[in-house]
């Protein structure tokens, strides 16, 4: 049977599942009855100096799809709301009650060395694992110059990075803010200022929605509402490419990650870990359903690692990296059709109505004899394999996407004639 046990930055967990620093971190009662649940660790909700800060009413909005599922979360809520010296206890407390679990302390404080220092050094008597740098929170915070503040500045993260480095010997996990443009940027600031890992994503700004009856948006306060923090399953891609590209940045290739965002199943935390992370940090989906929901994880994960015959999870850490590339590299040669099967096809005509509106028109509607319904088929000299029609199909592999034989080499696009480039550095060749 698979070992799920973590070792992050020598921090060890019998799962590499963490819950992430949120609400469902905020306490000891929440963070014993994680633990009860099977969570391998907790990233304690952010501390702050005291006096402690101020959070208004209500805080959380979403986003649902059309089945009114929700798929994305939005939460405009501030760092813990609780006096410091009740949560150092705490933690000091869950730590010996739970010593085979990590359990590691997020901070923010005002951008200054001694505040800092001070809060380095009470958090270290706590006996926790390490200490992650919230320089990620988009709302409220930044506007006193932290949270994101800070993330958004590259000086700034290797700054207050070496400050945390020089007066502490906890392992620093910096928290990035997906808010920018560019992640390595931010990664290889933490790693300049001796980061021992970085974690990401932390939450995206965004507006969920707006009343039209009240003209306010949501979570509306008082008639009023702001920009809140962006996360659930429909941030997964964004967390995907921003771990992705740090994972394959020859400069921060070899910085341990911490994914967050939107993993919600054992397959999301697979694909994560595939992607060169260290471990998983969860808190939408324990939101939505419950610490219980760890358990489904562990399960799943355990399983499919046995299918596939990997005994840990360095196994296959990182397994996808070396497939991740620039777009200019991919195989312009390579080439797929759509392929219907038609004992499963339901004849909804979904796949029909997106190719012949919106792409190839490579999808043939032939009327079935003495019937009221239609029969679909690809034109193949028309289809590009787009793969719109295989996404709009509701059935399960009913449209699968065959690769052709075309007999010709690999050609990427700085090798292509077209490029003008390639063109160019032809001509110097031949000067």
């Amino acid at each position: 049977m698979a070992d799920l046990t973590s070792n992050f930055l020598g921090i060890r967990s019998p799962n590499p599942f963490w819950l992430a620093s949120a609400p469902p971190t905020d306490k000891a009662y929440n963070v014993y009855r994680a633990f009860a649940a099977g969570w391998g660790g907790a990233v304690w909700k952010t501390l702050g100096e005291d006096p402690a800060a101020v959070n208004v009413c209500s805080r959380y909005s979403c986003h649902r799809n059309t089945r009114g599922d929700v798929i994305g979360f939005n939460n405009i809520e501030l760092i813990t709301d609780r006096p410091l010296q009740v949560n150092l206890d705490e933690i000091r407390q869950t730590k010996k009650d739970w010593p085979d679990r990590a359990l590691l302390v997020s901070l923010m404080v005002p951008c200054e060395e001694e505040s800092w220092k001070a809060i380095l050094s009470q958090v270290a008597e706590t006996g926790c694992d390490g200490v992650e740098l919230n320089f990620g929170c988009p709302h409220g915070m930044p506007e006193r110059g932290m949270g994101s503040a800070i993330g958004q500045v590259p000086d700034y993260i290797e700054m207050v990075t070496r400050w945390c480095k020089l007066h502490s010997n906890l392992p620093v996990v910096v928290k990035l803010t997906p808010n920018i443009t560019n992640i390595v940027v931010a990664a290889e600031a933490a790693q300049a200022g001796g980061a021992d890992a970085v974690s990401l994503i932390n939450t995206i700004n965004s507006i969920t929605g707006i009343d039209l009856d009240r003209m306010v948006g949501y979570h509306a306060v008082n008639d009023k509402f702001t920009s809140g923090g962006y996360c659930g399953a429909a941030v997964k891609p964004i967390a995907l490419n921003m771990v992705g590209q740090i994972a394959r940045s020859p400069d921060t290739g070899g910085l341990p990650i911490s994914a967050i965002g939107g993993i919600s199943t054992w397959r999301d935390a697979a694909e994560f870990i595939a992607l060169g992370a260290g471990n998983v940090q969860v808190c939408t989906a324990a939101m939505l359903n419950g610490f219980k929901i760890v358990q489904d994880m562990i399960d799943g994960l355990s399983r499919w690692m046995d299918s596939k015959h990997y005994s840990t999870l360095d196994s296959f850490r990182g397994a996808a990296v070396p497939n991740l590339t620039d777009w200019k590299y991919l195989d312009l040669n390579y080439k797929t059709i759509a392929s219907i099967d038609q004992d499963s096809c339901i004849q909804c005509g979904r796949c029909y109505a997106a190719c012949e509106d919106t792409a190839h028109q490579a999808i043939a509607m032939t009327p079935i004899k003495h019937s009221t319904q239609h029969r679909f088929d690809v034109i193949e000299e028309a289809c590009v394999g787009c793969n719109l029609c295989q996404i709009t199909c509701p059935v399960d592999n009913c449209i699968s996407m065959v690769r052709q034989q075309t007999g010709r080499p690999y050609l990427n696009w700085t090798q292509h004639p077209n490029n003008k480039a390639q063109k160019d550095k032809a001509s110097m060749d031949q000067a």
